[in-house]
């Protein structure tokens, strides 16, 4: 029989690994957060391939893999694929201090792990829409003096100025106040889902002058509630487009050019490439 803590580590180095991180962190918190704690009581349901399972017992092993676990059946909310939100991590690099907001926090997992990266003195608010799933993260996480969790809808309720914005539901774009949330320096991470054909997931950078938009894998999450469906007169790119973006500019300071790769009411993106300000001379 393995013991919980040791699959639990094992696990943490083989997401690492497989992110290719070049921060030792990432493989430290998935050790030191146990994933069973987040996902109610086991058996659990897996997924892996297209295949549906339940777990053969409660030992909290068998959730030590790159699987996704069930929270919702009914409405199809589960805890994500380990690697992925590895890959995600890494990518969006969290430290110490900063202050995160975590969209589509479900029952609290990955809230964690970004609460542990940005200490000390970092922090995280947790927004998850559904309430039974922000009361689950809330008893989660009370043990986390980083987090707050806030029950609301995303969409319509401001967020916090952030250094980092982890989005885990899929929008057709991100609404402008996301956007102008990020400080600058700041990442947002998000699955841009413009259609049924095109999933990405996409790292945005604000810079001085602009944001830096870069898809770097492919992604699909259930979609975000208000900023899923696609407004009449919006530019839908396929995937070879969507691929070639580049920056994402908010279309109250700017209006799409010959460059734009979609185009929706309040942003649109582009294959324009931002590198951030020219230094000054002195």
């Amino acid at each position: 029989m393995v013991e919980p803590d040791e699959a639990r580590r094992f696990y943490a180095r083989l997401m690492a690994a497989q992110a290719r991180s070049a921060d030792p962190r990432i493989e430290e918190v998935f050790a030191s957060v146990p994933r069973e704690a987040f996902l109610g009581a086991g058996p659990w349901t897996v997924f892996a391939g297209e295949g549906r399972f339940e777990t053969p017992s409660a030992d909290p092993s068998y959730i030590y893999q790159n699987v996704l676990v069930v929270l919702d059946a009914d409405k199809g909310i589960n805890n994500g694929e380990p690697l992925l939100h590895a890959m995600w991590l890494g990518k969006v690099e969290p430290k110490p201090g900063e202050a995160v907001t975590h969209v589509g926090a479900g029952t609290g997992y990955y809230t964690a792990l970004l609460a542990r990266l940005v200490e000390p003195g970092g922090s995280v608010t947790a927004v998850e829409i559904e309430p039974d799933l922000a009361a689950r993260a809330k008893a989660n996480l009370s043990a986390y003096d980083n987090v707050e969790i806030v029950q609301a809808d995303a969409v319509v309720n401001p967020l916090p100025r952030s250094d980092i914005i982890y989005v885990n539901a899929g929008v057709v774009a991100p609404p402008a106040a996301w956007l102008k949330a990020l400080k600058p320096g700041g990442r947002m991470i998000f699955p841009w889902r413009p259609s049924e054909t095109v999933g990405l997931a996409v790292l945005i950078t604000h810079l001085g002058n602009g944001f830096a938009c870069r898809p770097f894998m492919g992604s699909w999450f259930i979609p975000c509630v208000g900023a899923s469906a696609v407004e009449p007169g919006a530019k839908i790119p396929n995937r070879e487009r969507a691929a070639r973006t580049r920056s994402i500019w908010l279309a109250a300071d700017k209006a799409p050019d010959r460059t734009a790769t979609a185009v929706f009411e309040q942003v649109w993106f582009s294959s324009r490439r931002i590198t951030g300000p020219k230094p000054r001379k002195i």
